[in-house]
């Protein structure tokens, strides 16, 4: 089973080696897809996580035993479909195929399982209907 997840972690937490213990102690294949530090040394890591359903589960306790906040992809992503105009802008730039657009309706469609959190979205849409949480 595999899993995507935005791991925020305070300054505390730079010298724990947590993707290390993830893949050691929990048997977890760890996908690094972006990572970003601030000069604080606060930090978010977007991550796909890989593993049997039990040692998933006991990687997340790990997790939020350092206080890892894990926040799972689908709520990073925030769309207000309900405002949206369908014009495609940020289907034209959505690489991972997380919004698409196509026949017969030719409406917005949203994968949140697909998103890498790119952010070329967000600037794309001229409403501004498009909200990232990475890093914020």
């Amino acid at each position: 089973m595999k899993e995507k997840y935005v791991l925020e972690y305070s300054s505390a937490m730079v010298d724990e080696p947590v993707i290390y213990t993830l893949v050691k102690r929990f048997d977890i294949k760890v996908n690094i897809l972006r990572a970003e530090i601030s000069s604080g040394q606060e930090g978010s890591m977007l991550v796909e996580l890989e593993g049997d359903r039990a040692k998933l589960d006991e990687g997340r306790g790990y997790l939020a035993s350092l206080s890892v906040t894990l926040l799972p992809i689908s709520n990073s992503l925030r769309v207000r479909e309900d405002a949206c105009i369908h014009c495609g802008s940020c289907t034209g730039v959505c690489f991972s195929g997380c919004l698409t657009m196509g026949a017969p309706d030719w409406l917005l469609a949203v994968d949140r399982d697909k998103c890498i959190a790119c952010g070329l979205c967000v600037k794309a849409c001229p409403l501004g209907l498009i909200g990232l949480k990475f890093g914020e």
